[in-house]
């Protein structure tokens, strides 16, 4: 028995469709292919001129010294950040998943970092670590009697920048671990406890595995933001530096297109970003799609 269609009206239905397709091309198709065309060009004259180099941009892009560096500090600062956010916000999902005396506001408490634009956590985190008036330097000082200029060292610069991206994504982990947490098997950890397993047994064997979904899903989603949302903290905490120490790939092509004005190099960086995440999402889902446990 063959079905109706859902909608009988296709061409009404496409008329419909019709302003989001004028959307999505003025402002997404579009752009997407300028950017990705404007890459084999050699742009002068704040856009006046440009010159057809092919993959030059390219070429320049992985031989060149400082964009090998700025690669290098892209990985740093993704991996650290990734690891640290989700680490942090599972351990803290763990906690909140407990019923204590106040816990609806504990929860509230550890989700509203999320909620704030990345440019205030990062005026945030300037204050705090200001070598000057910073909070974290009066302990410091306090406890063991130094005052570490944290914005003007590269080591310490990157650690500033990494935490306050882990700090601001950290809400954001703590609300879809929760839910997972929330929806677990209960009968299953009730007969691992009654079976004599530990804390550790039971969270190591039981819990984490049955949240490899979420997880999944959380490191994609955190991969992708750190590449794309570090941009604000880099910003507002180091401008790239100390010595282009914290310098990362999103930020190097907005100091290229509006600060250097070197248009076409800075599309040749966008396109190798998006194809990074692509690629980095692609692998993910396929590599670790059989090691995925979904409880049933």
């Amino acid at each position: 028995m063959e079905h109706a269609p859902v909608f009988p009206r296709p061409k009404l239905a496409l008329l419909l469709l019709f302003p989001t397709f004028v959307i999505l091309t003025l402002f997404l198709y579009y752009p997407t292919i300028k950017t990705f065309i404007l890459s084999f060009y050699q742009v002068q004259f704040l856009g006046l001129s440009k010159f057809f180099v092919g993959l030059e941009n390219y070429q320049t892009l992985f031989t060149d010294s400082e964009y090998l560096r700025i690669f290098r500090n892209t990985a740093v600062f993704v991996t650290a950040t990734v690891f640290l956010s989700m680490s942090a916000g599972l351990a803290l999902s763990m906690l909140a998943n407990t019923k204590v005396r106040g816990w609806r506001i504990y929860r509230l408490l550890l989700i509203w970092p999320y909620a704030l634009p990345p440019a205030v956590a990062g005026v945030i985190f300037l204050f705090m670590f200001s070598a000057q008036v910073g909070i974290v330097n009066y302990f410091t000082d306090m406890l063991f009697g130094i005052k570490p200029d944290w914005l003007s060292t590269p080591a310490l610069a990157m650690s500033v920048v990494v935490l306050a991206a882990s700090w601001k994504a950290l809400g954001y982990n703590v609300v879809f671990y929760l839910a997972a947490l929330q929806n677990l098997p209960g009968d299953v950890l009730e007969a691992a406890t009654i079976d004599g397993a530990s804390a550790w047994q039971r969270f190591w064997k039981i819990t984490f595995p049955m949240l490899s979904p979420m997880t999944l899903f959380l490191l994609i989603m955190n991969t992708i933001s750190a590449f794309f949302d570090s941009f604000a903290f880099v910003d507002l905490l180091t401008k790239g530096g100390p010595a282009g120490s914290t310098t990362v790939l999103i930020y190097s092509i907005y100091r290229d297109g509006f600060e250097y004005f070197k248009t076409g190099f800075a599309a040749a960086q966008s396109v190798f970003l998006f194809a990074i995440v692509v690629i980095l999402t692609v692998l993910q889902f396929r590599i670790s799609k059989k090691k995925v446990h979904y409880a049933r």
